[in-house]
């Protein structure tokens, strides 16, 4: 077995992702759960990879973490899969935590464009990646959704025995946003008769300022206002760490102002791995998602996705029963 260097910990094949020799998918689906510029209202194609080389103790993909669950694949199939979902009427292709499966699912994209892939493709990510890998993505990838998890090493050390964080994520997600420059939106209508099912035709481009003022009207009349390329950086909010959020908050609006997204969510679910955790063992509340909120709305913040009412729950986690693999 080779030594594995993907990610930042190089520790050898299999020792944190679970990755083994082969591409191993858990479950592929349409998702709607995403941002809504995301999901819309047909779903994004979300293709969930076994594994994680991260590893949060408070994931919310357990099942799916460890590597032990999910069917062993071939390159060949993915880029089918790639194909099934955009005829299911899949506004995008959603790539879930593909970061050590990368020398398969390159090859499988470039398959599966080759062969009629046009809706795009998202990349999700937890952003402890190396930069050399998402380079590899680079002509690929119309939209990366990264997380961006701590500023605090302490906490990244804590809840994902990866101290270093910050500091590969702050590398990784500006490789993100060379790559894809502003966000750029548009209005999804349904395709002629003479197209295949699935495929969709769009109407002209709009920048972000034009997203935020118009997206609701023209969801309200019935059509989608979807995603074409950008950056959305998705920020999990843990109870007891609003200070750490708020740090996470500023550094990336200082740094990339109006030219990303920002996901503030406060959809953390409790699971039982760390039941009794002094800190993780409860949901956020509503003061310190409001006290974050309250935050990013001071400093200017203008893009931004907000979360609404309970979403802390674990009927948002998908089965993973190799649906579609």
């Amino acid at each position: 077995m080779e030594i594995c260097t993907l990610c930042p910990r190089n520790c050898g094949m299999g020792r944190f992702c679970g990755r083994g020799e082969n591409l191993k998918v858990a479950r592929a689906a349409l998702h709607f759960w995403e941002e809504p510029c995301i999901s819309g209202t047909t779903g994004s194609g979300a293709v969930f990879f076994s594994g994680c080389n991260l590893k949060c103790i408070f994931c919310q993909n357990e099942k799916i973490r460890d590597g032990l669950v999910g069917r062993e694949i071939s390159v060949e199939r993915l880029s089918d899969i790639f194909l099934e979902l955009q005829e299911k009427g899949a506004n995008n292709i959603n790539l879930v935590t593909a970061g050590h499966f990368l020398p398969q699912v390159v090859p499988a994209l470039e398959d599966a464009k080759n062969r009629g892939l046009v809706v795009p493709i998202v990349y999700n990510t937890s952003s402890y990646e190396k930069v050399a890998q998402i380079r590899e993505l680079d002509g690929l990838v119309d939209i990366y959704l990264p997380d961006f998890k701590y500023v605090s090493s302490r906490l990244s050390g804590d809840f994902s025995k990866a101290p270093d964080y910050f500091e590969v994520a702050e590398n990784a997600v500006d490789e993100m946003v060379r790559q894809t420059g502003a966000p750029a939106f548009f209005v999804k209508k349904k395709a002629r008769l003479d197209q295949q099912l699935g495929l969709w035709e769009s109407e002209d481009t709009m920048d972000a300022a034009t997203y935020n003022e118009c997206a609701e009207e023209i969801m309200d009349e019935g059509r989608e206002v979807l995603m074409k390329k950008g950056t959305i950086v998705r920020h999990l909010l843990l109870p007891g760490c609003a200070d750490d959020s708020k740090n996470v908050i500023k550094y990336l609006y200082q740094t990339y102002g109006d030219s990303i997204f920002l996901s503030i969510m406060n959809q953390y679910t409790p699971m039982p791995q760390v039941s009794g955790h002094p800190t993780l063992s409860r949901k956020v509340t509503e003061n310190e998602y409001n006290e974050v909120l309250d935050y990013a709305l001071d400093l200017g913040i203008e893009n931004a996705f907000m979360q609404e009412g309970d979403v802390a729950k674990e009927s948002f986690i998908p089965d993973f029963d190799c649906e579609g693999v």
